[in-house]
């Protein structure tokens, strides 16, 4: 019979809001079992789930198995991983040996994965418990989260729109409640997209500094990444899935571990671009942006509006560059199983078809002239800030094929016009952290970028902790949650 003092005050929804930080320090103290809570993340789930739709695979059994070894191990004081006893959710686009992964595709609805990806493993040696896979748009290629195979997954904030994507039901997951941490991926913005529509911290680390699956470890576009719900989860997960591998020849030596904490950012100057230059942004995410400048400021920071010289060129050349590369990765699946592929997968296809050596080498132009101006900005000033989204969110059921999309009434791209993210693929070697700027009235959250100069990943962290304790979190009361 293990012996320990219960949290008896604590109700089941708080523990499904504890931070990672505060799971594992109660489980060392003796406070808490991953029993507990693992129990109290799936009765959460089982809630909430038919009105999110996170989940594309749930494994609770094994769960509550894996959970019961590692209350054993706290239980005797034995050495025990970074995410010991955590309920992770896992995105459905990388494999976990013998567990269903479909890439939100029909065409994928009966395989099995017969290798683990070097992200997936880390974690799990790591003693993170997945309980579920999370929801993706098919093969990950949209910034919102619906498949023919799935259906809908929703935003607990307001769940008449998406929870952005492609790492949509890691984001849903998160702010609902269902997972203590996420992992994601990104390659146009697919973690910061939906950790700015679902109020959360993303991480778009530089290009190599995480293992990523063949052949697309060889897209500096690509970034695997963490997904919490604060900066400090966000670092403890990024850590454990950084570094070296030897299946990756991209990936970076050494491995870079960030510290958890850092020194005040007085005197910090911080760039400010409210648009890029190239997109159109909503007066809601200007504003809420603006009041967290203010934050900065109150921490002793310069802020100074930058222009960056960026033009409509900045958003054609990402979309050239993933048509040319990740259109091309879909070629076999259109040819074979177009019948069974969504409307927003198919069209991506068949636009990649038109891709020439040409425009992908353009795009590599465009990218060179982007950080002529970057590059020197990022040199006189510590951070660059922006917005991540330029509208809170799109609507759930969102189809780019059928439906249009305008902000401040003029007609915008309809896949990733709405989405200040891919720029920051394009310039892949810059960290990106996106964290919360607050909500719109529709009570969707809006969310910054803090991109930091090539390889500085310690530089984003240090700025994004410090504005979160001045902002006094995001998750830790019942009024900063969704309500459902």
């Amino acid at each position: 019979q293990l012996k320990r003092k219960r949290i008896k005050s604590m109700d089941q929804t708080e523990l499904c809001y504890l931070t990672a930080d505060e799971a594992i320090s109660k489980f060392k103290a003796k406070k808490l079992s991953p029993v507990e809570l693992i129990d109290a993340v799936i009765d959460r789930t089982e809630h909430v789930e038919t009105e999110i739709n996170a989940f594309t695979y749930t494994f609770f059994e094994q769960a509550r198995e894996a959970a019961k070894i590692a209350e054993k191990k706290y239980a005797s004081n034995e050495e025990t991983g970074e995410l010991e006893g955590l309920p992770i959710g896992v995105k459905d686009e990388s494999g976990i040996i013998g567990q269903p992964l479909s890439k939100g595709s029909l065409i994928y609805k009966d395989y099995i994965a017969e290798d683990t990806s070097p992200v997936n493993q880390r974690v799990i040696d790591a003693g993170a418990i997945v309980h579920a896979r999370t929801a993706t748009p098919e093969f990950s290629c949209a910034g919102f989260t619906w498949s023919r195979l799935w259906g809908v997954t929703r935003n607990p904030w307001n769940t008449e729109f998406t929870s952005g994507g492609s790492s949509g039901g890691s984001s849903a997951s998160l702010a609902a409640g269902t997972s203590t941490i996420c992992t994601g991926s990104d390659i146009g913005g697919s973690i910061r997209i939906p950790a700015s529509t679902c109020g959360l911290v993303g991480y778009k680390p530089p290009y190599g500094r995480n293992p990523e699956e063949a052949i697309f470890n060889l897209d500096f576009y690509c970034h695997t990444g963490p997904l919490a719900r604060s900066v400090k989860d966000a670092i403890r997960l990024q850590n454990v899935m950084c570094g070296p591998s030897p299946r990756d020849i991209a990936t970076l030596r050494p491995k870079l571990t960030l510290p958890y904490k850092y020194n005040p950012i007085k005197n910090w100057k911080i760039a400010y671009s409210p648009n890029l230059g190239c997109f159109e942004v909503d007066a809601e995410v200007e504003k809420n942006t603006l009041e967290s400048l203010e934050i900065f400021k109150s921490l002793g920071a310069t802020v100074e509006e930058v222009d960056l010289g960026w033009g409509s060129e900045t958003l054609d050349a990402g979309l050239a560059y993933l048509g040319h590369i990740f259109g091309a990765a879909m070629q076999d699946e259109l040819e074979q199983h177009g019948e069974k592929l969504t409307t927003y997968a198919k069209a991506f296809a068949e636009e990649s078809l038109n891709s020439t050596p040409r425009d992908f080498l353009g795009s590599l132009d465009v990218a060179y002239k982007m950080y002529e101006t970057l590059g020197p900005i990022l040199e006189r000033y510590n951070v660059l800030i922006c917005p991540t989204t330029a509208i809170p969110a799109v609507p759930a059921e969102f189809d780019p094929t059928k439906d249009n999309l305008e902000i401040n009434n003029k007609e915008v791209n309809k896949m990733l016009g709405w989405c200040m993210t891919t720029p920051f693929n394009t310039m892949s070697r810059c960290p990106v952290l996106t964290v919360p700027s607050g909500r719109a009235s529709n009570g969707v959250p809006t969310g910054i970028q803090i991109v930091g100069r090539t390889y500085c990943d310690e530089d984003v962290f240090q700025a994004g902790l410090a504005y979160e304790i001045a902002a006094s979190g995001w998750y830790d009361t019942e009024s900063k949650r969704p309500n459902l």
